[in-house]
C-alpha cells in the first residue's frame, strides 16, 4: 500500500527482535529491514559494501550488523563499515507509525518512479 510518499511494507510484528526481513525490489536492489533488540528499526540496501554479502543473514547486535560471509561490521545507522574496514552501504530512510513499517519511497523506488 502506498501513503504518499512512504510506502508502508507491513506491520512491525513480522519482523522479530535482533532479526530482519528483505523486501525485493523489481528493477532495483533488494533492501534489508532490521529490528534490533532495544526496538528500533533501521534499512538498509541488502550487500555487504566487501563482498556483497546479504546483511538481512548477519547477526545484529545494538545498532550493528555483522556481515555473514567475512564478519565486517556494519553501522544500522549511516551504513558505514566500522573499525579498520571502509565502505558503506546505501541507507533507506524508515518510519514507524501506528505500528507499521513505512519506507520512503523515492528511496527504494528511485525518482522515475515518483
Amino acid at each position: 500500500m502506498m501513503i504518499g510518499e512512504w510506502l508502508d511494507i507491513g506491520p512491525v510484528s513480522q519482523i522479530s527482535p535482533g532479526n530482519a526481513r528483505t523486501l525485493p525490489v523489481v528493477g532495483g536492489e533488494e533492501i534489508a529491514v532490521f529490528h534490533t533488540l532495544d526496538n528500533r528499526f533501521y534499512a538498509l540496501v541488502n550487500r555487504c559494501p566487501h563482498k556483497a554479502g546479504p546483511l538481512s543473514q548477519g547477526i545484529v547486535h545494538g545498532s550493528v550488523v555483522t556481515c555473514p560471509l567475512h564478519n565486517w561490521n556494519i553501522s544500522l545507522k549511516t551504513g558505514e563499515a566500522m573499525g579498520d574496514d571502509e565502505g558503506c552501504v546505501p541507507t533507506i530512510p524508515l518510519k514507524v507509525d501506528a505500528g507499521r513499517i513505512y519506507l520512503l519511497r523515492e528511496a527504494v523506488l528511485g525518482k522515475k518512479a515518483a
